[in-house]
């Protein structure tokens, strides 16, 4: 007849149950994070409270600008989609892009072909990289300073009757013949205007905090904003949408060199997500990587470690009994009991430490040494793990009064 041993369950290796009852808390509040994180994100998201919207009022929407520009003879329309942007470029309007390092490739090449014919003014806002070379390559970004008062220095009306300006952000430098700027640090302009073949020019504004709600009232903001945005009768001011179905068209012509200008695709859409949305994902993702490692450390099995203090034997027994308990692992609890009974008991059998656990050497020496019981030493002192507590309890008894017999023999 063969027998079918379970093996028991340690406090070294705990349950999926044990696991998830630890960790639940851990991924609930992760979870509440997250969902947090996407709500906020959501409603800021929102086409009436971004940054540089001509309808928030926010501190860093352009509502004030607007109300404006409005009130000195100036339409305003807002394009969220590319054909209404260049649907509406003309001798006699103004086209603001809010974000053209968002378009994509295909995008801005469509959104140069439609402004450089247009005898119109472009305004471009912290235009960058390969955008900068599709929307205005004439020019190049040289550096990156800080937004704070500066004064023009150079000869155009606009910024000569603006004066000092929040300007900075990123620095333009052109070859163009006819080109002028404003606004210099360190050999660099924060404003530069291009002109283009026709009678339209393109404006390169380095940042946009000129056009904030929050500050438009300091220094000559709201003077150089009218003058920049005011010199035609119609602006429309273009804010690139995630629903704009030519951001998921294919360009027909040309090739692109540069994974962002990849027109359509996964790619595009990428492209396309605000930076806050990105670094806020990745601060998240390593936020629970760190919980993660920290949790970690707390689910490693017991160790032994030398305390500090001096604490009573009933109180560290009990402290023990407590974690097995929690654990439920009767089979370490039995094992300590059975091997301190083993190491107490073979010195008063003449038996060396090291060969109490041998059985073949305790147990003719106990069986020796006490009279006929009936008791099976070998289950009592090497059996197996009790199956619940009261076998464990049943267990305790039985080593204790084995010990007792034993001494007093």
């Amino acid at each position: 007849m063969t027998r079918t041993t379970a093996v028991a369950t340690t406090s070294d290796s705990r349950t999926p149950q044990q696991t998830w009852l630890r960790v639940r808390g851990l991924l609930l509040a992760v979870l509440v994070l997250v969902l947090a994180g996407v709500a906020y994100a959501a409603l800021n998201s929102d086409g009436r409270h971004g940054r540089l919207d001509p309808r928030s009022p926010d501190p860093e929407g352009s509502r004030a600008v607007v109300e404006l520009l409005e009130d000195r003879g100036i339409s305003v329309d807002v394009a969220t989609t590319l054909d209404e942007a260049t649907g509406t470029a003309g001798p006699d309007s103004t086209l603001l892009v809010a974000g053209p390092n968002l378009l994509t490739a295909d995008q801005q090449r469509r959104l140069r072909t439609a402004t450089s014919d247009s005898e119109g003014r472009t305004v471009l806002i912290a235009t960058a990289g390969p955008s900068l070379d599709r929307l205005a390559p004439s020019a190049r970004a040289e550096a990156h300073g800080p937004v704070t008062a500066r004064t023009p220095n150079c000869t155009l009306p606009a910024a000569r009757t603006a004066g000092t300006a929040d300007m900075g952000g990123i620095h333009y430098a052109t070859d163009a013949h006819g080109a002028v700027g404003c606004y210099r640090d360190h050999g660099h302009d924060a404003l530069l205007i291009l002109p283009e073949a026709k009678t339209g020019d393109t404006v390169l504004l380095g940042s946009p905090d000129i056009f904030y709600n929050n500050r438009l009232d300091q220094h000559g903001n709201a003077s150089l904003a009218l003058q920049l945005l005011g010199s035609r009768p119609h602006l429309v001011w273009y804010l690139p949408s995630l629903d704009d179905p030519s951001a998921a068209e294919t360009g027909s012509g040309g090739s692109d060199d540069d994974t962002g200008g990849q027109a359509g695709g996964e790619s595009d859409f990428i492209s396309l997500i605000p930076s806050g949305w990105l670094w806020g994902t990745l601060q998240l993702a390593l936020a629970a990587v760190l919980a993660a490692i920290w949790r970690a450390r707390r689910l490693g099995p017991l160790v032994t470690e030398r305390l500090p203090v001096a604490i009573r034997a009933s109180e560290s027994t009990e402290g023990r009994a407590r974690l097995y308990r929690k654990a439920d692992a009767r089979d370490r609890a039995a094992a300590t009991l059975r091997s301190a009974t083993r190491l107490r008991i073979s010195p008063l059998l003449g038996i060396s430490p090291r060969d109490a656990d041998a059985p073949d050497v305790l147990l003719p020496a106990v069986a020796a040494r006490l009279s006929p019981s009936g008791t099976d030493l070998g289950a009592l002192l090497f059996g197996p793990a009790p199956a619940d507590d009261a076998a464990l309890l049943l267990l305790t008894d039985q080593l204790d009064a084995l010990e007792r017999e034993v001494r007093t023999s």
